[in-house]
Parts: structure tokens; sequence; C-alpha cells
């Protein structure tokens, strides 16, 4: 049995605080693989700043090339939208039955969690692994003492894709937050300059 974490996020771009905390969480948490899982594109909202599905997975793949325990994962493509959480976990069990299935969120996403669909059925079948964030708020108590519930001392990466597309269209020099792989496709593509 593999237990995969599952880190969920739109990445766009993937940045080096991303890859930060995955490969932290391989390498200090019981888990023994990271899936990256790029979230589609709602269809239901117009967000232009938001890259099509394809090249987010391409930067996730190209980002995660060296690192054998993270992979990127469009499993979340390929189920209607729009979509839940919950959804993706039950999908992912019928599909791979022997493997151990967690999330990973930070702190500040845990907060929130008593408001996600069927946040009970998650919280009960799976564990989440929490790293930490620089946020405002407390988190409720019914996950402090949850035994499903794993906080990893990550490092702080306070870095943010929002940060990154707006340096990009200022024409800043950002290379340092980004993998060098994902940096020459986004200068290739010339992904966030306008």
């Amino acid at each position: 049995m593999k237990k995969i974490g599952l880190y969920f996020g739109t990445f766009n771009p993937i940045h080096i605080g991303h890859l930060a905390i995955a490969n932290h969480m391989a390498e200090y948490s019981a888990l023994d693989e990271i899936w990256m899982v790029v979230t589609p594109h709602n269809p239901f909202k117009k967000k232009s700043s938001l890259l099509d599905n394809h090249h987010r997975l391409e930067m996730v793949y190209r980002a995660t090339q060296s690192y054998p325990k993270i992979k990127p994962s469009d499993i979340e493509f390929k189920l209607p939208q729009p979509n839940y959480t919950i959804h993706t976990l039950v999908y992912l069990q019928e599909k791979y039955p022997d493997d151990q299935f967690s999330l990973i969120m930070g702190e500040d996403n845990l907060k929130n969690l008593h408001k996600w669909k069927n946040y009970e059925s998650i919280i009960e079948n799976h564990n989440v692994y929490i790293y930490p964030r620089i946020s405002e708020g407390v988190i409720g108590n019914s996950f402090k003492e949850n035994d499903r519930v794993h906080r990893i001392a990550a490092p702080i990466m306070e870095i943010s894709s929002t940060f990154i597309r707006k340096a990009i269209s200022e024409r800043k020099n950002i290379r340092p937050l980004l993998s060098t792989p994902v940096w020459e496709y986004i200068d290739e593509m010339n992904f966030y300059k306008s």
C-alpha cells in the first residue's frame, strides 16, 4: 500500500514554495508520494489570468521531473465540473483501492474545512497533513485534537503565484522564485507578460 498525499492547487505558476512544501512532506511525513493535483479551470468562472489546464500541468511536470517522490496529476481534469474534493477522493479510492490518499493543505485552509462538502467523510476516511502559514484566525478545536490531522513543521513559504504573475507583467526578474524549467517555459511561451 502506497501512502499518497494530494497537494491541490491551480499552480499558476508552480513556484519554489510549492516544491519546498511538497518535498518536505515527501521527506518528513509518513507519505510515500506527493501528487501535485492541478485544479482545472472552473468553467463557471471567468478568470483571464488563469492559464489553460494543459499549460499549468506542463509547468508542474517540468518542475517535478527531478523529484522522484513528487508527481504531477491531472486527475481532476477528467471529473465533472464544478468538482468537490470529496468526489476526487472517492474516485481515486475506487481507481487505486490498494493505496491510501491523504490531503495536504495550509493551516489557513484547515480553518475552513468544516465548510467543505462532506467534510466529515473526508476527515473520517483520510489523513490531513497541515503545513504552517502566517495567517490570521483560530483553528477550530474539532480539528486540533483529531488523530487524522497531522501538523508537519514544514518551512513557511510566503510566496504567492499572484505576486509572481504581477512581477512578470511588470518585467521584474523573479527567476529565483521559479525552478529553471518552469521559468524557461513561461519565458518561451510569453506567459503573464500583459
